[in-house]
């Protein structure tokens, strides 16, 4: 259930008698949750809405409608609810590496398979359950944007410093066996999860082609405010220069396979 703090003037919503302060419970017998429920179920022409008013009275609502069009409803975030905030603790993680002072929202770690879907932000899997992975793939929400890091389960507890990073892989290859598009990223480290880790990587991901689409290699970012933290080195020429090597090395291999390059490497490494 999510609360409406706002219905359009003369919108559909409006029309229907829905008043700011109703709480929307379900799109025809579908509960609503998050802006996911609610933008998947309210495609369909004809809408069926349960709601309850200020007093907590139930009542209905019928919505004819085209097919894309929006009701004139309006909530308290985006989301529906809270932003679900990072469980990681990731050894590169640039939050941690921001200086002390700045506004408050920008400390803030998100991790959050919503805003994949909305703003192509990218998630490590880490915050999913069964039940929303499986929702995912119902709604066949796609692209899902993913950070990896690296395909190899224990590297990748202790580059996220979280027990569960490794198994939480399990659902990119749920993804991928659904036909649901998955965009990866790598951020490498250097003498960590690049080199041998990094071929292995690499063709592990391939392996999951074509619902993997791409794979971005971006080199660790690193600050001057790092007092504390796991001691990581930047990239040089001779180490940016071996990540190229490696992922055109792939690259070669796949496109005699495929056809096309999914593997890239960021600018930093050719800078």
């Amino acid at each position: 259930m999510v609360l409406i703090t706002d219905v359009l003037p003369k919108s559909r919503a409006d029309k229907v008698g829905i008043l700011s302060g109703d709480t929307l419970v379900s799109i025809n017998g579908r509960e609503i949750n998050d802006v996911l429920d609610y933008r998947f179920y309210i495609n369909d022409t004809k809408l069926m809405l349960t709601l309850k008013t200020a007093d907590g009275k139930s009542k209905l609502a019928m919505i004819r409608k085209d097919e894309f069009e929006d009701i004139g409803l309006e909530f308290e975030t985006y989301l529906m609810d809270k932003q679900r905030s990072c469980k990681n603790k990731c050894i590169f993680c640039f939050i941690d590496q921001l200086p002390k002072g700045l506004r408050k929202s920008l400390y803030f770690k998100d991790d959050d398979s919503r805003l994949s879907f909305l703003f192509g932000n990218y998630i490590t899997l880490t915050n999913l359950t069964d039940e929303e992975a499986e929702r995912i793939i119902e709604m066949h929400i796609s692209p899902v944007n993913i950070s990896v890091q690296t395909m190899n389960p224990e590297l990748r507890v202790k580059m996220m410093i979280n027990p569960h990073a490794g198994e939480s892989l399990k659902y990119l290859y749920k993804f991928a066996e659904a036909g649901i598009a998955v965009n990866t990223q790598l951020v490498l480290c250097p003498g960590i999860n690049d080199g041998k880790e990094l071929e292995f990587s690499i063709k592990e991901l391939f392996k999951l082609y074509p619902a993997v689409q791409s794979i971005a290699a971006v080199p660790v970012g690193l600050t001057d405010h790092r007092d504390g933290l796991y001691p990581l080195e930047p990239y040089n020429e001779k180490t940016a220069a071996e990540v190229i090597d490696i992922i055109d090395r792939c690259n070669a291999e796949f496109e005699k396979e495929h056809g096309e390059r999914i593997a890239f490497a960021a600018d930093e490494f050719y800078i």
